[in-house]
């Protein structure tokens, strides 16, 4: 059973939040058949422990308006890598260095990628399992 409607409308807020805070490589992948405790996965980087900081305090006042805030918070003490628990969704915003290191999109290579809405930032934040512009979300 794929993702619900309620996950991706959360995984394509918490995106286009990450997006707005100038995030790059941002991805959401499907996960519900790999997994019970979730549906989606929501990856984003960031340069420095600061961005991660407000990347996740974009993340979760946007999804706080739709009505869901983290049951967990992990890392934000560090800002290396902080994983928010929307239960229908998790949120990784993790440091550049350590996303290439951790590489979960490969771990999950076999989940598939959800289409997440092209961003309108102006520096264009790079979304999409490739790093590209999201358009496809393969």
């Amino acid at each position: 059973m794929p993702a619900t409607d309620r996950a991706v409308q959360l995984a394509t807020a918490a995106a286009e939040a990450a997006a707005d805070k100038l995030a790059d490589e941002i991805i959401a992948l499907d996960v519900s058949e790999q997994l019970v405790i979730t549906d989606v996965f929501v990856v984003a980087s960031a340069d420095t422990d600061r961005q991660v900081r407000a990347i996740v305090d974009e993340v979760e006042e946007r999804l706080r308006g739709l009505g869901a805030k983290p049951v967990r918070r992990e890392g934000l003490k560090e800002a290396r890598w902080v994983l928010l628990d929307f239960v229908d969704v998790v949120v990784h915003v993790q440091q550049t260095e350590d996303r290439r290191f951790y590489a979960l999109e490969r771990l999950w290579k076999d989940c598939p990628a959800l289409d997440l809405p092209v961003t309108g930032h102006p520096d264009g934040a790079r979304t999409g399992r490739d790093g590209g512009d999201g358009g496809d979300g393969a």
